[in-house]
């Protein structure tokens, strides 16, 4: 992929924004013929399933926002860039996820609790649903592709959310049609229930992995044996510690220290470093920036951070 000013490929952010687009207009029909459906039915749950839509709509406007920030170039104010953004989006998703799925569970739990008189939902309802399905099957695929060749966290996260709403929406169905066949229509209040279960869920796995990355976190370990599989590959470089891996808007910022005969001038120097950079690059796709620090073979100083070869045994 060829970058832009801001260090991110413009193939990755042009992609991000055709995702965001697809999906925005995909969910924003789904939503209004779901709520729709939903209230013209008496179903709830299709109702919260519109819901679940409509969020993943305002999902899709804040990607198509965040591609807009990414592509902006590094500035004094953020050296690294901009492609943080993208991670806090996703922490964001989540959030919005979390209470969607909390206010579904509340409203329905309401109806449970004090026995309220639900109407049976009518057919249209369970034919909006498979719909649905459908929908939301040919956009978590679309999403999920793009995503991947974009090697974008946030896309592959909303993908996912769109598989999730493939089951949520399997769940609805299924509610659906034992409440029409037993004419008990506090049951869909119990499928609204177990879908914003499954909304919740959902948004605790995507939290989770946002905030590892915002932190700088992760262990892979077979990347980081990449990493010290590469200087070994180099002459003359040894002894790489201190190792440590991050990711910016899903590329590679990779920090480490090697060791090199003391005697070696500053081009030699360099040039070995470089060397050690295009064997990683050989290795890990998806790079960032590779720092490599020299220092003299045999020097006995502490290292309190990062990893070395051993730590991984």
């Amino acid at each position: 992929m060829k970058n832009g000013n801001s260090g991110i490929p413009t193939d990755k952010i042009r992609i991000i924004k055709t995702a965001s687009l697809t999906a925005l207009l995909g969910n924003a029909a789904l939503a209004i013929v779901k709520i729709v459906t939903g209230i013209y039915s008496g179903s709830l749950a299709v109702v919260g399933d519109g819901i679940d839509s409509s969020v993943d709509v305002l999902i899709a406007i804040m990607s198509l926002f965040v591609a807009r920030i990414i592509s902006h170039p590094a500035d004094e104010s953020h050296p690294w860039g901009h492609g943080k953004a993208e991670t806090v989006a996703t922490a964001m998703l989540s959030f919005m996820l979390f209470f969607a799925g909390a206010q579904l569970i509340f409203s329905s739990g309401k109806d449970i609790i004090f026995g309220a008189q639900r109407e049976v939902p009518s057919l249209p309802a369970f034919i909006v649903t498979l719909v649905s399905i459908a929908v939301k099957l040919l956009l978590s695929w679309s999403l999920h592709i793009m995503g991947k060749k974009a090697g974008s966290s946030m896309i592959k996260a909303n993908a996912k959310n769109m598989s999730a709403d493939v089951l949520l929406s399997a769940g609805v169905l299924a509610g659906l049609g034992l409440s029409m066949f037993f004419s008990i229509g506090l049951i869909d209040s119990w499928a609204a229930v177990l879908v914003g279960i499954w909304v919740i869920k959902s948004a605790i796995g995507i939290f989770l992995e946002a905030n590892t990355e915002l932190m700088d976190g992760g262990y892979d370990k077979a990347h980081y044996q990449d990493v010290f599989d590469a200087v070994k590959s180099v002459e003359e470089a040894g002894h790489p510690h201190r190792v440590r891996m991050r990711r910016i808007a899903g590329f590679w910022d990779i920090d480490i220290d090697i060791e090199i005969p003391p005697n070696k001038t500053v081009i030699e120097a360099h040039w070995i470093s470089y060397k050690v950079e295009n064997a990683i690059k050989m290795r890990i796709d998806n790079i960032y920036d590779i720092m490599v620090h020299i220092e003299p073979a045999g020097n006995l100083e502490k290292e309190g951070y990062g990893l070395s070869e051993e730590s991984l045994k």
